[in-house]
């Protein structure tokens, strides 16, 4: 083996992980978890069937590597700039929504809510584990700045938790239309750009938070 061959193999080896990743949402995805076999995975991804098993050892695992890899550094993310941002609550709540339209709602990965709103039942140990590395990690980034909001006066005093899910039910709604319904011609109910759809859900609940002048 030539040098250079030996530098293509170990790059090679390294990627696969990602690959096999990859390969896994973009059927997860497409064709749902139960449906979703590791032979498709290993074909999809260009490796042999055994491939997956040296780095994962069960299709359930690959899928919480999928949610690890893809959603939770930006999960972090959001944790890190919700407490660094100098800005109102409104303000980063406003920007906080749209940056996680921008990096998963817009892209394959929004898929992945719909994913697992359809398996949860099926599989409650994936959907545990789901609630807690995303939902309730997500929803403790909203609810503190609601709760900064009441606080300091800017937002009216209510309820924080039904506010949260106020802020949030648009974003889910449109990840799930679009995985669902918005796949099927003649079902285009929400026409246009959804992140502007999206931007106007936004502001009119924060318009319903605001403190009355």
């Amino acid at each position: 083996m030539t040098e250079t061959q030996a530098v293509r193999w170990q790059r090679r080896k390294e990627v696969r992980p990602g690959e096999i990743l990859d390969a896994a949402l973009a059927l997860f995805v497409e064709k749902g978890y139960s449906a979703t076999k590791i032979d498709d995975i290993a074909r999809t991804a260009g490796v042999t069937k055994g491939t997956p098993y040296l780095y994962f050892p069960s299709k359930a695992d690959i899928l919480k590597a999928v949610v690890r890899e893809k959603l939770l550094e930006r999960v972090a993310d959001m944790e890190n700039l919700s407490r660094a941002h100098p800005g109102t609550p409104a303000a980063l709540i406003r920007l906080l929504l749209l940056k996680w339209w921008d990096e998963v709602g817009a892209t394959p990965l929004s898929g992945l809510c719909k994913l697992m709103v359809a398996e949860a039942a099926n599989f409650p140990e994936l959907a545990r584990f789901y609630h807690d590395e995303v939902i309730i990690r997500s929803r403790a980034i909203a609810l503190r700045l609601v709760q900064q909001g009441m606080d300091s006066g800017e937002f009216a005093q209510g309820d924080a938790e039904a506010a949260v899910d106020a802020l949030l039910a648009p974003l889910l709604m449109t990840m799930i239309w679009r995985h669902s319904f918005a796949c099927i011609p003649g079902c285009e109910t929400y026409r246009g750009d959804p992140k502007l759809r999206l931007q106007a859900a936004i502001e009119l609940v924060l318009a319903g938070l605001a403190r009355p002048e």
